[in-house]
């Protein structure tokens, strides 16, 4: 199965990125350096998430149709409140969280096509399921990456949509019939079993764009996406995710205009209270437990992974082992990071 092989890209171990910290190595040999991650000895020696959280130690996602204006409002939001932005995750995600110097093929990364779902949605490939659930995993790593900067640094996290919001994906491409319903059933188990490990964001930031609009600026941009499909987002955005999260978190919507005055918006957060969903009832315990799951980017992506049986998204075993036999022989691919005589790697036997 495509979500299954991510266990052969991410190794064991694999921190995700920690922007504005310094991460400490070890090193018993002249070898590559060890990171120290943070554990249950650091722990028991006192280390503790909450001392370091103030009052923008917050998770933030700015959820919108399509070419919305999300990713800037998101930048600008950041800047403003001293807070990290993060990008939208693509197909490639997982690619440039481990260092990969060229984005490998995609038989080795979810093995589905963004440019191929527009130009053929109904592919009889499964290409379009496998893409949405290829992007349920990414934004879970990626998901799962804010929360290690936060937990790790303090320091707040802006960032374009989560897997909380993926799911307005789903049901648009139901609604348009690109996908079975046994699709939708294998994507519910697929959410319900890795989503409860995670905590909601503390603020949703929704952009309000008619989908007539998305649909012209895209075209402008020589995307020509169904504008059907694009009013089945905004319908699942406005009907079914944002009456569920108004329990869980914070939430603020804003049309194109109202989006654009940066200091109206950062007012709104400052009156915010943070009372809702279950951040209020976290302490450090909580906290050490999560810093030890978003630290562990290959628990994470097991997460996403079950044994079911779904055409799309299933591979049989000889094309898992050509699969896996190909990704070995990739230059770098064979042994650890390191170990490789066939990238240049030298003086192997004393590491």
């Amino acid at each position: 199965m495509a979500l299954r092989f991510t266990r052969l890209l991410i190794p064991p171990g694999i921190s995700g990125f920690r922007a504005g910290s310094t991460v400490l190595t070890a090193r018993i040999h002249s070898g590559v350096p060890s990171n120290l991650q943070y554990g249950w000895l650091a722990y028991m020696l006192g280390e503790r998430t909450t001392p370091r959280f103030s009052k923008n130690s917050k998770i933030i996602t700015v959820d919108g149709n399509l070419a919305s204006g999300k990713g800037a409002l998101a930048e600008k939001l950041a800047d403003s409140l001293g807070m990290l932005y993060l990008s939208e995750p693509d197909v490639n995600y997982v690619n440039r969280m481990t260092g990969e110097k060229e984005l490998l093929d995609t038989r080795f990364n979810g093995n589905c096509s963004l440019e191929k779902f527009y130009a053929d949605p109904m592919s009889p490939d499964g290409n379009s399921y496998r893409l949405q659930s290829w992007m349920y995993h990414v934004r879970t790593l990626h998901y799962a990456d804010a929360f290690e900067h936060l937990l790790t640094t303090g320091q707040g996290v802006i960032m374009e949509r989560s897997p909380y919001s993926d799911m307005v994906f789903l049901e648009a491409m139901t609604k348009q019939g690109y996908i079975r319903k046994q699709c939708v059933a294998h994507y519910n188990e697929l959410k319900d079993i890795s989503i409860c490990e995670f905590l909601p964001p503390h603020l949703v930031i929704y952009v309000d764009v008619p989908a007539e609009d998305v649909h012209k600026k895209l075209l402008q941009t020589g995307k020509d996406i169904p504008l059907a499909y694009l009013k089945s987002i905004e319908e699942s955005y406005k009907k079914s995710f944002l009456p569920k999260m108004t329990d869980h978190c914070e939430i603020l919507a804003y049309d194109t205009v109202q989006a654009q005055d940066i200091e109206k918006v950062v007012e709104d957060i400052e009156y915010l209270k943070f009372e809702k969903g279950p951040w209020p009832l976290q302490d450090d315990v909580s906290f050490h437990h999560l810093r030890m799951l978003v630290e562990d980017k290959q628990r994470v992506a097991s997460l996403t992974c079950t044994a079911d049986f779904l055409p799309e998204v299933t591979i049989g075993a000889h094309e898992y082992d050509e699969t896996y036999h190909a990704y070995k022989s990739l230059p770098g691919k064979r042994y650890a990071p390191g170990y490789n005589v066939d990238v240049g790697d030298k003086n192997i036997w004393l590491k």
